[in-house]
């Protein structure tokens, strides 16, 4: 054999390996993303929907509009206290354990605020829904780096965490249709309907949870002993090749880079959950009085803002750039909420701006998540992500108790939205000068060409 045909082979070889390579990841996202997907979906949407219901719930509890934004911020109370133990439990006993017992029980809780009277019981059941929810999706997103590289995660984070979106797009139409169809039925009111409704989903997927996903490669029954190995052999490769990880959770605990990240995420989450939380009540102000419509317009921010999500996680993922990508959609972020403050007189122009914000703001979340477990695995990862998605999620108690206080005390939000827009601003400097670029470059290039991935 002369040396062309040598070569020959050998990059025969190597395209033949890549090919089996994005087989394999590909086998790998059908039997995951898809479930996952769905449980984010009802997992988000029982965190939300309260804000479907606040219209309802006000006139018949006679709650104020600072009993309400407390309320809903009490939920990342509980969320901040029970997040870290919760992903290092993850770790030890394994995702199917952890992932079932956190949908079951949140599940539950949520239908249970159907019965709630007082302010103290809806603080309480917000407390607890937060607390026993807590480590489901930093335990995702540690998963997900248990089955793929680095370089491939941009994609598919915003695969999952697109179910933020279609919580939204689907969440606004269901809710407002079992608020405006279900109440008076058997004497309920629709909004405890809703809260009923909306939670069995969420506990017969935690049943589900148990057949459905392996704790780890080496567990799933569904692939090929070579399989297994070809993804374990790549993410060990990639962790031994990268010295300047952090393993170990004290470790993590004592890096600075923690603390900016869960700054900036305290950003992200504030702005969102300003959307999240207020968007139906903002329509409504607007003249808009039918709960169904209501839920329709408010489908329409989340619905561009999948699009966004997967088409900004695919540019950041063929560029390997993840620093600018999340700091310019939070200028974007920025720049809706401050339109929407200073002209949303009309409704049109509101949808527009909401519209760019929720966009901008969603598309942040999955390339943001990227930069953590780049430079974290093992108990790092897991404490880490935990700890940065509690200190951000600080962020979604914030916004609600301080937009509901603004509101009370003004009757408008508009401040609300102008110090949250700042907030964002604050957030993009903070990543572009906390975190080097340096951090991140050349990070798993050796599986830079599997992220064209068909799915």
């Amino acid at each position: 054999m002369d040396k062309g045909d040598f070569k020959d082979c050998q990059t025969l070889n190597i395209r033949e390996n890549e090919y089996e390579k994005r087989r394999i990841y590909k086998k790998i996202t059908l039997r995951l993303i898809p479930f996952l997907f769905i449980c984010y979906v009802f997992a988000y949407l029982d965190r939300v929907n309260i804000g479907f219901a606040a219209l309802h719930i006000k006139q018949d509890l006679g709650f104020s509009e600072a009993v309400y934004g407390l309320g809903a911020g009490m939920f990342f109370v509980g969320y901040f206290l029970f997040e870290v133990p919760s992903n290092l439990i993850l770790e030890k006993v394994g995702a199917r354990l952890t992932l079932m017992r956190i949908m079951i029980v949140w599940g539950l809780i949520s239908g249970s605020f159907a019965f709630i009277q007082t302010p103290m019981q809806f603080y309480i059941a917000r407390f607890l829904l937060g607390a026993f929810e807590a480590g489901f999706f930093p335990g995702i997103v540690l998963y997900l780096t248990f089955w793929y590289p680095a370089a491939m995660r941009g994609r598919i984070i915003a695969m999952f965490m697109s179910a933020i979106a279609v919580a939204g797009i689907i969440g606004g139409p269901i809710s407002g249709w079992l608020l405006s169809n279900m109440d008076g039925v058997y004497g309920w009111k629709g909004w405890q309907w809703m809260f009923v409704v909306e939670a069995i989903p969420t506990v017969l997927l935690g049943l589900a949870v148990y057949f459905a996903l392996a704790n780890r490669p080496s567990e799933a029954k569904w692939l090929s002993e070579q399989e297994k190995y070809a993804v374990i052999h790549a993410l060990e490769e990639e962790n031994s090749a990268d010295g300047q990880k952090t393993h170990h959770f004290k470790q993590a605990l004592s890096d600075p880079r923690l603390y900016i990240l869960g700054a900036v995420y305290f950003s992200i989450s504030a702005s969102l959950y300003v959307i999240s939380f207020w968007l139906p009540t903002l329509i409504r102000e607007h003249g808009v009085s039918d709960s169904v419509e209501i839920g329709m317009l408010t489908a329409i921010p989340y619905l561009v803002g999948v699009c966004g999500m997967i088409l900004i996680s695919k540019h950041s993922d063929k560029k390997q750039e993840r620093r600018w990508h999340v700091a310019l959609c939070m200028l974007g972020g920025c720049i809706g909420l401050l339109v929407t403050g200073l002209f949303g007189e009309s409704l049109i122009v509101s949808m527009l701006a909401l519209t760019l914000a929720a966009t901008c703001i969603l598309t942040t979340m999955p390339v943001f998540w990227t930069i953590p477990t780049s430079y974290m695995s093992g108990s790092a990862a897991a404490g880490g992500i935990a700890a940065i998605n509690s200190i951000g999620l600080l962020g979604g108690f914030t916004s609600p108790a301080l937009i509901g206080w603004i509101k009370t005390s003004t009757g408008s939000i508009d401040y609300g939205l102008y110090i949250f827009a700042g907030v964002l601003i604050l957030g993009a400097v903070v990543l572009l000068k906390g975190i080097p670029a340096s951090l991140l470059k050349g990070r798993n290039t050796e599986v830079k060409k599997l992220n064209p991935i068909t799915v």
